[in-house]
């Protein structure tokens, strides 16, 4: 779906899930908190327009042009993929439970293992407390691990996220970028 979401497809979009943008080995595995009603409508990931994930990620050099959420898939290409903590549709991340992210977190410990990317990124540091239990998390690289992977939080890059504007916003994506390239490649690739 090219065109806006009518209201109709909005609301039938609560519940809904998005597939994941996933395969074994990814330099990154993005991990939104969940989609939201645009995007659940759409079936792609940070699909309404204002979200900042897209240009985030082109800006902090992760990918050479700024996708499109119907271009989600090219991400495997680069390394990327995206999932989300909590796999339902809302219309805002704050009418998910703490049950619900706690959930999500055990879940994302589950699918980090199967497909063992380098770092599992979270967007979204309340999210991230939330669900991992660490009250004092803050954006950046965490000491505990998800699944295999290496944890980091980023800023929620939401259009609601006021505390981040994009050029900060794309700066802490660059410092995840920063931080993989001196880490250099993994052993299989």
């Amino acid at each position: 779906m090219n065109r806006r979401p009518s209201e109709a497809e909005l609301a039938a979009a609560r519940e809904l899930t998005v597939p994941d943008v996933i395969r074994s080995g990814l330099d990154v595995l993005f991990c939104g908190i969940n989609p939201g009603l645009y995007s659940a409508a759409t079936g792609r990931h940070f699909a309404r327009p204002g979200n900042r994930f897209w240009p985030a990620l082109h800006r902090s050099g992760f990918t050479p042009r700024q996708l499109r959420p119907d271009e989600q898939d090219e991400l495997l290409d680069h390394g990327l993929g995206i999932t989300n903590v909590v796999t339902r549709a809302s219309a805002r991340a704050d009418e998910l439970s703490a049950e619900e992210l706690r959930d999500g977190a055990r879940r994302l410990a589950r699918v980090a293992t199967e497909y063992r990317p380098r770092v599992v990124a979270v967007l979204g540091v309340t999210a991230y407390r939330a669900g991992f239990g660490r009250a004092a998390a803050v954006v950046g690289e965490q000491r505990d691990r998800i699944g295999t992977a290496r944890a980091w939080v980023l800023p929620n890059p939401s259009g609601l996220n006021a505390h981040y504007q994009l050029p900060a916003l794309a700066d802490e994506f660059l410092r995840l970028r920063m931080a993989l390239q001196q880490e250099g490649p993994t052993p299989e690739g």
